[in-house]
């Protein structure tokens, strides 16, 4: 893991075109727009399309200078956004419903892993062949509330409720604590990252996929701004040129990887090689493309659970940008 830090992926001004300085673009005459992006957490293969889009110079000829900071806290993010002190974040859309339910002024602007990577993880040799399985047994989590709900979802479907087991707070050391058999099951380990991690340990994990198990499909990580700010034109370029690092890793994965570790070494490791491979069928193909009713259900399902009061209008909260 790398430390949190400033990462600058800056881009310069836009060079003027053969035909001369009247056919330059307005950015290009003003010279490069900055944006500020505050990342969830430290850079891993999540964030391909972003790195991609800066060191292909996508955000550099969209007339953008962007700069991605790593957090010292991965709460911070949408409290730096609504607070002004970023433009944009990277953020999880779950988690956005509840920070907007509290008062926080975020919108969705973009989507960049357009699947669930939440999982419940069991040993695979074990005991749990299925879900109805934990019915008496310790389930780990991280964390409380979002990821209790999910949880209850899931035993939900298969006629349980959280009576039913017992919740064992692992404090972020989820895959360790299923290894040493402190739990028989653990939420909230991404299929990415969890999964490869107890494999390359000796310890391979059997995942079930939430959205198999009950729970509306969501967007894992998405862009978050301030509601006030929606209309700035430099977030719709911002996403645009994230559209073209999306393509371009699609199409050449193994020269996006190089491009991923340039000047990165400290990530290039078997964990990150791995996560990179599956995280690639779960980037958003379209990243301003918002689904509402995806959004309006997944609401919906966390005023069942009690986590919010009200499901309010989708686009209070999640814009496609113009």
């Amino acid at each position: 893991m790398i430390q949190p830090g400033r990462l600058a992926l800056a881009a310069l001004a836009l060079a003027a075109l053969a035909l001369g300085p009247m056919s330059a673009t307005p950015a290009a005459a003003q010279g490069p727009e900055r944006l500020s992006v505050i990342l969830d957490w430290f850079i891993n293969p999540d964030h391909g399309p972003l790195i991609v889009a800066a060191e292909r110079g996508y955000f550099k000829e969209a007339g953008l200078e962007v700069t991605f900071d790593e957090p010292a806290d991965p709460n911070d993010p949408p409290k730096l956004v609504a607070a002004g002190k970023y433009d944009l974040g990277v953020s999880y859309q779950p988690q956005l419903h509840l920070q907007v339910a509290q008062g926080l002024p975020l919108m969705r602007v973009g989507t960049l892993v357009a699947t669930p990577l939440n999982t419940v993880i069991v040993l695979r040799d074990g005991p749990i062949k299925s879900i109805a399985d934990l019915k008496g047994k310790k389930v780990g989590y991280s964390v409380g509330g979002l990821e209790e709900a999910m949880l209850g979802g899931v035993l939900k479907t298969h006629g349980l409720t959280l009576k039913d087991v017992t919740l064992v707070n692992v404090n972020w050391s989820l895959s360790p604590s299923l290894a040493a058999g402190q739990v028989d099951a653990v939420i909230g380990g991404y299929r990415n990252f969890e999964m490869n991690q107890m494999d390359i340990a000796g310890h391979p994990g059997r995942a079930f996929f939430v959205e198999e198990e009950g729970i509306p499909p969501y967007d894992e990580l998405i862009l978050i701004a301030n509601k006030t700010k929606v209309d700035r034109p430099a977030y719709r370029a911002f996403v645009d040129a994230l559209e073209r690092g999306v393509q371009y890793l699609i199409n050449h994965p193994d020269e996006s990887w190089r491009l991923f570790i340039r000047n990165r070494g400290q990530l290039d490791d078997e964990l990150n090689r791995r996560a990179w491979k599956d995280t690639i069928p779960r980037f958003a193909l379209r990243p301003a493309a918002l689904d509402q009713r995806r959004y309006g259900r997944f609401a919906a399902f966390l005023k069942e659970r009690g986590l919010i009061e009200t499901v309010p209008a989708v686009e209070t909260y999640a814009v496609q940008l113009p």
